[in-house]
């Protein structure tokens, strides 16, 4: 069951999105999280705000940010553990690099990337806070390839001493913790505001609904791919009338005619 919206905390993928199209959030997130100084961050124009009331199919929700150098960041917020995150890292980045030669420019121009998930579960089960990957030379691991990509997943449950006490802070505060620094606390009361904005709520309510009606199009579809095989296993015994078959898989006459043709 989804959320109601005054019960959103920031690990919950709308109410993370919300938050990190802010400047003032996402900028000292990426400094904590890759230990460096951002003199500035912009968004492109698609990823400035949530616009899902004009077309809700269209809705993102990770985050794509550049910063003063033209690093490229994409940010996005897991919770559920079976999705394929390796898998989908890799598509991140081609979809990045896409967006970059789509635009007329050479391989040469692809900008540096990060793509950072941020999951509330250890996925790869070895207690660290923060796995990063690069490309490197099986035969020599001091031997990078150099394509200036880098894929970094985050755990909030993390047991092992390997981040900053800043970095552990945030993550315990995602993980549903009490803010324990002014960062924290400046992305609590963010929480707090978010949950207050009639806008905000609209928008959530709208892509719940949107959610929803694609799920009854999804069962829908299997129900009526679950009639049309067994209408077909119907039709291959030869033992049923057209009416019969249509009467007892639950499909109509003319669509019954149609698959007894697709099979002459």
């Amino acid at each position: 069951m989804e959320k109601a919206f005054e019960e959103l905390q920031i690990k919950d993928d709308f109410m993370f999105s919300v938050i990190m199209r802010n400047p003032k959030f996402c900028k000292p997130f990426l400094e904590r999280v890759l230990g460096i100084n951002i003199s500035s961050i912009k968004y492109p124009k698609s990823q400035e705000t949530i616009d899902i009331s004009a077309d809700a199919k269209s809705v993102r929700l990770d985050i794509y940010v550049e910063d003063e150098k033209e690093t490229v960041y994409n940010i996005e917020m897991q919770v559920t553990e079976n999705s394929n995150i390796p898998k989908r890292t890799r598509y991140y980045q081609g979809m990045i690099d896409l967006n970059i030669l789509e635009k007329g420019n050479s391989y040469k121009d692809l900008k540096r990337s990060f793509v950072i998930f941020v999951c509330t579960f250890d996925l790869f089960g070895e207690g660290r806070h923060i796995y990063t990957f690069e490309n490197r030379c099986i035969q020599n691991l001091e031997l990078g390839l150099g394509d200036d990509t880098t894929k970094i997943v985050l755990n909030t449950k993390g047991t092992m001493n390997d981040v900053t006490p800043e970095m552990k802070k945030l993550l315990d505060y995602i993980d549903g913790k009490q803010p324990m620094d002014d960062f924290t606390r400046e992305l609590d009361k963010a929480v707090q505001s978010v949950r207050k904005n009639e806008k905000w709520r609209l928008d959530y309510m709208t892509l719940q609904m949107n959610y929803q009606e694609k799920f009854e199009q999804g069962v829908e579809k299997g129900i009526e791919k679950g009639n049309q095989q067994s209408a077909l296993r119907m039709i291959e015994t030869g033992k049923f009338s057209s009416e019969e078959i249509a009467f007892y898989s639950g499909l109509t006459l003319k669509q019954i005619l149609e698959l007894e043709g697709d099979k002459s």
